[in-house]
């Protein structure tokens, strides 16, 4: 190995650059090394743990460019929105490979749970992709722009990455909870809803959810959910129907009976979910069976028998009364809010992602939203 002399490099940090000396040394078998690099920490990443996580906190709440602006004008550090954007994509990243290899700990276990009861929930997303169309159209853009100006290209070499089939994309999300709500882990995934099934049994592993003195789920009752939650996680004692998705049902079949907004809508939706709620839905259905037989209007009776097939099919997951007796919680508020704050910054006005980067992004927001992130920061200032 041949040394190649003192080289100075550029380290970002949360109080501004520092420049370092150190020497090179260089081999055909290694090719350029600076072993200085790894003892002082910075060999893996040119930006600290504190910038870092500054530039990503910032990310959660701001677009990239934004962000660069705010970072120059509060902290007087420079760093650009191009240079922002890969350090929060492969921040988000470096949380997924450390949430698949058991590096990074989930924050509590069904131990810590109130009353040791663990609730989970799963849903769906949409959110905003660039298509193939759209890539294609800013690459000829930016090519017109780069001859204009007689600047290099400076993409990096190889296939470009292809756009989205689609302007929108469903990604899936499992949460788990306590009744306090103050316990909370969620994970959110590109992936279809096996990959969502597999991450569901590995996280309620992490939690020790089969420990848990009750457990439960509270869904939206979709198939896939429901498929999902027997398959992965058979340990639960209910799987429960989200008591405001029952509702809404209630409330669009009421629509057709008596019209939208009428006193006689909300009076026939107030005293039907009542039924369910203190009765439960068998009782309701029987309800349902009766007003059935005095409709004579072809709508109004397809309405009344696509709710009955809707509960007829959930059964199980109606049991209002028993699931209340227990003590257990009906509504999937929590999963819902999940959903609006791991997409938030996916679904700022003009945002258009590739699937990978937002998966990144959902990552760092799964974080900072269950309390986990100053925990994930001490750990990477550790490591650096």
């Amino acid at each position: 190995m041949r040394n190649k002399g003192n080289k100075q490099v550029t380290h970002q940090t949360i109080n501004g650059p520092v420049e370092i000396t150190r020497k090179v040394y260089w081999s055909s078998q290694t090719g350029m090394v600076a072993p200085a690099d790894r003892w002082l920490g910075i060999a893996e990443n040119r930006y600290s743990p504190g910038l870092r996580e500054m530039v990503c906190r910032l990310s959660l709440n701001e677009a990239f460019v934004p962000a660069s602006m705010n970072l120059k004008r509060f902290v007087q550090v420079i760093v650009s929105s191009s240079a922002i954007r890969g350090i929060v994509e492969d921040q988000g990243k470096c949380i997924l490979a450390q949430q698949a290899s058991g590096a990074f700990a989930v924050g509590f276990t069904a131990e810590d749970c109130t009353n040791k009861t663990m609730i989970t929930g799963v849903d769906g997303v949409m959110v905003p992709h660039v298509t193939q169309e759209q890539k294609q159209k800013r690459r000829e853009t930016e090519k017109v722009k780069r001859k204009r100006q007689s600047r290099k290209n400076t993409a990096r070499r190889g296939r470009p990455k292809k756009g989205a089939d689609g302007p929108y994309k469903e990604f899936k999300i499992a949460t788990f909870y306590d009744i306090d709500k103050q316990n909370q882990h969620v994970i959110g995934t590109r992936s279809n809803h096996e990959k969502l099934g597999k991450l569901m049994r590995r996280e309620a592993s992490k939690l020790k959810l089969g420990q848990a003195k009750h457990k439960y789920s509270v869904t939206d009752g979709a198939s896939w959910i429901l498929k999902q939650c027997n398959q992965q996680l058979p340990m639960l004692d209910e799987n429960i129907l989200d008591y405001y998705h029952f509702r809404d049902h209630v409330i669009k079949t009421s629509h057709t009976l008596y019209g939208e907004g009428t006193e006689q809508t909300v009076s026939w939706r107030k005293e039907m979910m009542a039924v369910a709620w203190k009765q439960g839905s068998l009782v309701f259905l029987d309800r349902l069976s009766d007003q059935y037989k005095t409709l004579r209007s072809p709508a109004k009776r397809q309405a009344i028998k696509s709710l009955q097939k809707y509960v007829a099919t959930r059964v199980e997951m109606t049991d209002y009364p028993a699931f209340r007796e227990k003590g257990y919680d009906c509504g999937s508020g929590p999963t819902e809010s999940f959903c609006g704050c791991l997409t938030r910054r996916l679904k700022g006005r003009g945002m258009r992602w590739d699937s990978d980067n937002a998966e990144s992004v959902m990552a760092l927001a799964s974080i900072y939203y269950t309390g986990q992130w100053t925990r994930y920061w001490k750990s990477e200032k550790k490591a650096a």
